[in-house]
């Protein structure tokens, strides 16, 4: 049922309820066949007709073009708010709950807008509490939707989060599709701080399946619309991209200027949550540039871990973080401390993509084996190795089955080692 076949359907329900006739609402420029026609739908009527209508009525305005009285239109936005409040501050399985409450009212049906931005708001939630697979399948809903065009602002930022679930979930190829479905087209839109949001999305996907060229012709692409742009978040964004593909193609310095870059910009203009997430990152960057210096990357990361607790970053960004904690604390020969992160990494393991889970157990195993603990070592080795068998294949996936067999020569089972290092070589096709 269209818009105007709803407002009719309102009008013809009120004016029964108030026992009045098509002929009693009219009026020197309303006549009762003009009012028969806006009841069923054949007319649409202007603001002044609405007006006057909801006068002779007795009704309110906001009744009869949405469904809802002014009362109800007030405490649907508080309950939006509120929703995304929560959502801020960090507790996003309260969130979720609060926006799944507010698409379970029907005083939603009638406000397409405020009905989008609760299922949009549902998304992000259900993402940040793990569950891909269901953010996955609310969010290409909302990109379906006719009322929320791929050429919208807010069909962008679906695609953003459609395309990074895609990614967390290692279906490279729909991540990209999703991405280039908006930048791949003939004629690329103007660049703006969505499609460069987007870009960097891509940049990452490309990454991901180990398409270092396209990132490095693309990062360069999406650097230069930044830089045409000019904005703090887009300018962060780019050289975070930039930073990410030199990196991974083995520039180690050149990565460390670009993330530099990013993080002084986004330490003076961004907001702190994105904010904690950058230094994390850029943590991360400089432990596999320049491992020696793990101790100052050490505290940096304290504090990381201490913000992402207070903030709505997902369970991936607080694992990842309290993962790179136990390789500083490795890395510092304090294998015991390291112990203590990867217990509470495993706490969150559950429902967690495979590639993840498997990292994570690898991760755990390495440093049961340098606690000397050989059988549990080998235990989480063989866990991981389960998870790493039912991930997608990537270029992550082989740097793990890569520490895999290195954690496992070192423990002593050559046969297992051997197989792994044959599953590295055969996720990047050798």
């Amino acid at each position: 049922m269209t818009g105007q076949d709803l407002v009719g359907q309102r009008i013809k329900t009120v004016r029964r309820q108030r026992g009045l006739s098509q002929a009693q609402l009219a009026h020197p420029e309303l006549s009762d066949s003009y009012v028969s026609l806006i009841e069923s739908g054949k007319r649409t009527p202007t603001p002044a007709v609405l007006e006057l209508l909801a006068v002779k009525l007795d009704c309110s305005l906001t009744y009869l073009i949405n469904g809802v009285t002014a009362e109800q239109m007030q405490e649907i936005e508080r309950a939006l708010s509120y929703a995304q409040l929560v959502m801020d501050n960090g507790d996003v399985a309260e969130a979720r709950t609060r926006y799944a409450e507010l698409l379970a009212d029907s005083g939603l049906a009638g406000l397409p807008q405020l009905k989008q931005d609760a299922e949009y708001g549902l998304a992000l939630a259900t993402e940040a509490c793990g569950d891909l697979d269901e953010a996955i399948a609310l969010l290409d809903r909302l990109r379906r939707d006719e009322s929320a065009p791929v050429a919208s602002e807010r069909g962008v930022a679906v695609a953003v989060a459609l395309s990074r679930c895609y990614r967390e979930k290692g279906n490279l190829t729909e991540a990209v599709k999703v991405a280039e479905r908006i930048l791949g087209q003939a004629v690329r839109p103007a660049w703006t701080e969505s499609l460069i949001r987007l870009g960097s999305q891509l940049t990452m996907a490309y990454i991901d399946r180990g398409d270092l060229l396209r990132a490095r012709q693309f990062s360069a692409e999406v650097l230069a619309g930044a830089e045409i742009l000019g904005t703090p978040l887009s300018l962060t964004l780019a050289h975070w991209g930039t930073a990410i593909v030199a990196v991974e193609s083995g520039r180690g310095e050149e990565a460390v200027t670009q993330v530099e870059r990013a993080f002084a910009i986004q330490s003076e203009y961004g907001d702190p949550r994105r904010l904690a997430r950058l230094r994390g990152d850029y943590a991360q960057v400089l432990l596999r540039v320049r491992p020696m210096e793990a101790g100052a990357w050490r505290d940096v990361l304290l504090k990381v871990d201490a913000e992402l607790a207070e903030s709505s970053a997902n369970p991936m960004d607080k694992m990842r973080c309290a993962m790179n904690l136990a390789r500083v604390e490795l890395l510092l020969d304090k294998s015991e401390q390291a112990g203590e992160h990867m217990k509470g990494v495993c706490d969150m393991l559950d429902g967690m993509p495979q590639a993840m889970q498997a990292e994570a157990r690898i991760l755990y195993g390495q440093t049961l084996a340098e606690l000397g603990r050989q059988q549990e070592a080998s235990d989480e080795l063989l866990a991981g190795a389960e998870c790493l068998a039912q991930s997608p294949i990537t270029r992550y996936t082989a740097h793990t089955w890569l520490t895999a067999a290195q954690v496992l020569d070192r423990i002593d089972e050559p046969d297992r080692s051997v197989d792994a290092y044959k599953r590295a070589l055969a996720c990047v096709g050798l």
